[in-house]
């Protein structure tokens, strides 16, 4: 048990540093990369060609739709190469070689930016003659691509660091030694003409699906959440949080969950999240009585949360919609269930926080009341509900996000201090390129690495490795499958996982049996683990620099917040009811059946919170904790247990997750009967 007199009181008077806040910032670098804070000429250059993207990437999305139905449409092979060209330009002048070169633009930068541009500007200009030399490239073709993958690997290890480029390059290097590699790894192999041909002028490698996604959605959903965070939206939403939710005793972890939920949504950001609604909620969790590592790994849970919620979730989110060829809106409807489903978790763990800590009551300073801030400011909600509103209505998702751009730049003129004035426009619009420039560069890295998988066949043998390891059992897959995403998570970012689990991992599960949509969303949510798995742990990292907490017990912490709602992608897999978590209606079934397996997955998740907690009423003992965790279990994974014990003792049986639930009601009676022990009262973090 934590020093009692370590806990500040409620009349402690709690800041955080401006040291902890470049500390925290530092992270968000270490996900988004090193940035040029550039000034004068260069600045205003960067600006201009940032906000010339995104009026291009704006215009692409609406051209040749009503009322620009005359507008001539850009074609998707061109808007692919400049996109890409534009992410080059901006990167090399933005993410500086070194650290030591920083805030100012080299000359080499430059060069680099414009070589870049000048080769798509070739391929643009070959045309369908250009991709017509896709099997048998010329040698100025080859030429161009070598160094134009040279390129785009600075241009990735500049914004997101080494790995990504280093695992490309691993593939490509297997793509050429194919025929020197072991059995099962072996293939023919491929010269540097046809792997550059296809890596480089086909839509099969680098410009394939995931640029195709960042070319026409990711980037304009940076744009509208540029455009939401400088009218304001992001102050609304925690504002708006803790006017809510104040002065109540377990008002601190319970705005955490709720800014995180609203904040998030649109922005997608893990580390970013958890920045912003720290900077402000950590003071208030200070003196509620969390102790600083659990109130990072808390900060860390809810900013988690951004990368899974609706309406924007991640990048990957998008990539899912175009490998399995459906509509996004069907990706949000998917992800709505499994994100209630994980910020009710971390509220159950919440609440019993707030009982085990003997949470204070906190005294928000409040600017005005609830009603007059939802008056004034309320209109955020609008924009951030109005990209599902327009998909509803029958708009694409590209134009969705364009009308609900449009609406918040309108919208933001209901109040002074929001509008989108001049100033703030430029600089929403400049940073709605700049956001996309790691998600550009990871997808188009990654398109090198999907690339040599189709072009090898590495996909299909790796699922046939996977399956005879696991000697044909999906459990067994399923577990290396997770462990496979997780281990890979722990080097690259959450789209560069999903991309490579995507398409060397799922098709073991589909193999088995499991539903496409089940296996990628199961990839998706595993993929989301490296933000708070070391050592790429930037979530909890950045959570421990505000709260002064050490940074792998702040992680240990957020492990804790997060594993009930991590064990739920297991359910859409493994169990035959499992799709109801995903709102897709089991064979056979109805909705009542997605209404049980939900409301089944939610009371495990509080049994296991009390399991993970120790606390449910009144601290648990050992054995109580056991059976919240057997509880738990039984209702989270009712057919899955139903079939080991069908299999142990040779007949069926039925009503698992109501003998869970049994087992949950009984210890909860049985503390709510016998009498606290005095050493029950004391706290576990204070």
């Amino acid at each position: 048990m934590a020093d009692e007199s370590k806990s500040p009181s409620p009349s402690d008077s709690i800041e955080i540093s401006e040291e902890a806040l470049r500390k925290a910032e530092a992270y968000i670098e270490a996900e988004e990369g090193v940035v040029n804070r550039l000034s004068g000429w260069a600045g205003t250059l960067v600006t201009a060609i940032a906000v010339t993207m995104t009026t291009f990437h704006l215009y692409a999305a609406v051209a040749g739709a009503w009322p620009f139905s005359n507008f001539p449409i850009i074609p998707t092979q061109e808007l692919r190469y400049t996109h890409v060209a534009f992410v080059l330009l901006l990167s090399f002048l933005l993410f500086p070689l070194a650290v030591r070169f920083r805030d100012c633009i080299r000359w080499w930068d430059v060069l680099l930016g414009l070589a870049g541009g000048a080769i798509l500007i070739y391929a643009i200009l070959g045309g369908d003659d250009f991709t017509d030399r896709a099997t048998l490239p010329t040698q100025l073709d080859v030429v161009l691509g070598v160094i134009f993958i040279a390129l785009l690997i600075e241009a990735s290890r500049r914004t997101i660091g080494w790995i990504v480029p280093f695992i490309a390059l691993l593939f490509i290097a297997y793509a050429l030694a194919g025929p020197y590699l072991p059995p099962p790894w072996n293939h023919r192999g491929y010269g540097f003409g046809s792997l550059v041909g296809h890596l480089f002028i086909t839509l099969e490698g680098i410009f394939g699906v995931p640029v195709d996604v960042s070319s026409s959605l990711i980037i304009l959903f940076t744009i509208y959440g540029a455009f939401l965070q400088h009218s304001g939206a992001g102050k609304f939403f925690i504002d708006f949080s803790m006017t809510l939710l104040g002065n109540k005793p377990n008002a601190a972890g319970r705005t955490v969950v709720l800014s995180s939920f609203l904040l998030g949504g649109p922005s997608g950001s893990g580390v970013a999240t958890t920045v912003t609604v720290g900077a402000v909620a950590y003071p208030m969790m200070a003196r509620a009585g969390f102790e600083k590592n659990a109130a990072g790994g808390l900060l860390a849970a809810g900013g988690l949360g951004a990368i899974i919620s609706p309406p924007v979730l991640g990048a990957a989110a998008f990539l899912i919609a175009e490998f399995l060829k459906i509509s996004y809106l069907d990706v949000i409807w998917m992800a709505t269930i499994p994100t209630c489903l994980y910020y009710l978790s971390i509220l159950f763990m919440v609440e019993l926080d707030s009982r085990r800590i003997d949470a204070h009551g906190q005294t928000y300073v409040q600017e005005m009341s609830l009603w007059h801030l939802t008056r004034r400011y309320g209109f955020h909600f609008v924009s951030l509900v109005s990209i599902v509103i327009f998909m509803l209505y029958g708009y694409s998702p590209t134009l969705s996000v364009f009308w609900s751009t449009v609406l918040t730049f309108a919208l933001s003129f209901l109040t002074r201090e929001t509008a989108l004035v001049p100033k703030k426009l430029i600089r929403a619009m400049a940073d709605g390129s700049i956001s996309v420039l790691t998600a550009a560069t990871t997808c188009a890295t990654a398109g090198i690495i999907v690339g040599v998988v189709t072009l090898t066949g590495l996909g299909l043998k790796f699922s046939s490795i996977v399956i005879d390891y696991a000697g044909g059992s999906l459990l067994l897959t399923t577990l290396y499958t997770a462990l496979i995403v997780w281990i890979i998570g722990l080097a690259v970012p959450v789209t560069a996982s999903y991309i490579i689990c995507a398409v060397i991992a799922a098709p073991a599960m589909i193999k088995l049996g499991v539903p496409d949509v089940a296996a990628h969303m199961f990839i998706f949510y595993y993929s989301v683990l490296s933000e708070v798995s070391p050592p790429t742990a930037l979530s909890p990292f950045a959570a421990a620099a505000i709260t002064g907490g050490d940074p792998y017990k702040t992680t240990l912490q957020a492990w804790k917040y997060t594993l009930p709602a991590f064990l739920v992608p297991f359910v859409f897999v493994l169990d035959p009811a499992g799709l109801g978590l995903l709102l897709i209606v089991p064979a056979g079934g109805s909705w009542v059946d997605i209404l049980l397996i939900t409301g089944k997955t939610a009371l495990g998740l509080a049994a296991l919170a009390a399991a993970a907690q120790g606390w449910a009423l009144r601290r648990t003992t050992l054995v109580e904790r056991g059976l919240f965790l057997f509880a738990g279990l039984l209702m989270v994974f009712p057919s899955i247990l139903e079939a080991l014990a069908e299999a142990m003792i040779g007949h069926d049986i039925s009503y698992t997750a109501t003998f869970g639930l049994a087992i949950a009601v009984v210890v909860l009676i049985k503390q709510k009967m016998q009498p606290a022990r005095p050493e029950a009262q004391a706290t576990g973090q204070r």
